[in-house]
């Protein structure tokens, strides 16, 4: 069992054994109750009984922190260990029964890196606070309240107001033809400022969608609110980037970073400098399992870890 108290985040093997034992219960379980052949079912189970692992000490470090009065830094890097240690032997669980490629490991990265950043706004050391993002039917109504008022008091005639709002409704009979979700992965508000900001592990060459989206989430945001900041951050430095995303970086309205920058932002927004502490804690190719380890740099995977 791990012991939870002010100095667990400087107790990383202790940390690590205990998910690796908890991990080692599942896959008996998992075993005893699907094949060999069944991987995905397998794969499946084990990431729930990780997950909820890892649930159990998050709320036991909750608790002692609150009971005892933790501070900001202590209670962040804790849970940030063991966000970070229980993701290593979630991806080494998981690729013992089912090895991972290049699709899937992309992709599961990109699913444990952005919740690890998140954690830095969750618990922050600065006044941020958390918000709300908007619906977009509200944000709708605001924006044909704000038109049809200048409209109504434009210098033309009543036939012309009334086919200048016939005009301004077919335009939003063609948004309407699909909601538009504007919530991102992180909302909050920093010295009166509004912030929206989208996560990404990595672009590859199939983003053209997500970024068009991006582009139309940024635009809404700016015309209901043109103080608002859009934020992209990245964790892959920018030579390993493509096109999508230096089109958001050019756009006018997205402030594209990546690497070390992303950093740097996390850092200024949360008052937690998330950099230092990982290059004191997070050692992905270390801390794996030796076959696991071997696995990814044989199959070329070794820039997903590169956190």
């Amino acid at each position: 069992m791990i012991t939870v108290d002010r100095k667990l985040a400087e107790r990383k093997p202790d940390v690590m054994a205990y998910f690796r034992e908890r991990a080692a219960e599942t896959m008996s379980e998992t075993r005893r109750r699907f094949g060999e052949s069944q991987f995905k079912d397998r794969a499946s189970h084990i990431n729930k009984a990780s997950t909820e692992a890892y649930r159990q000490v998050v709320e036991g470090v909750r608790a002692k922190s609150a009971a005892e009065s933790w501070d900001s830094e202590e209670q962040l890097s804790a849970l940030l260990m063991l966000n970070y240690a229980n993701a290593v032997v979630m991806v080494e669980t998981r690729n013992e029964v089912w090895p991972y490629d290049y699709m899937t490991f992309s992709r599961r990265i990109g699913e444990l890196w952005q919740p690890f950043c998140k954690l830095c706004f969750e618990y922050p050391v600065s006044t941020v606070q958390p918000v709300i993002p908007p619906l977009f039917k509200d944000v709708k109504l605001a924006l044909a309240n704000e038109v049809e008022a200048y409209i109504s008091e434009l210098p033309i005639s009543a036939a012309q107001h009334i086919e200048l709002k016939a005009y301004y409704d077919k335009v939003w009979a063609l948004v309407n033809s699909g909601e538009i979700n504007l919530a991102l992965d992180l909302h909050f508000q920093f010295d009166s400022t509004q912030f929206a900001v989208d996560f990404k592990s990595a672009f590859g060459s199939n983003e053209k969608g997500n970024t068009n989206r991006l582009l139309l989430v940024a635009s809404i945001y700016r015309a209901f609110d043109k103080d608002s900041r859009c934020l992209l951050w990245v964790r892959a430095e920018e030579d390993q980037n493509n096109a999508y995303f230096r089109t958001l970086q050019r756009s006018g309205i997205w402030e594209a970073f990546c690497g070390d920058e992303t950093y740097d932002q996390i850092s200024h927004y949360s008052g937690f400098n998330l950099r230092e502490w990982m290059r004191s804690n997070v050692d992905w190719l270390t801390d794996l399992d030796t076959s696991t380890a071997k696995h990814i740099v044989d199959s070329g995977l070794g820039r997903y870890v590169e956190w």
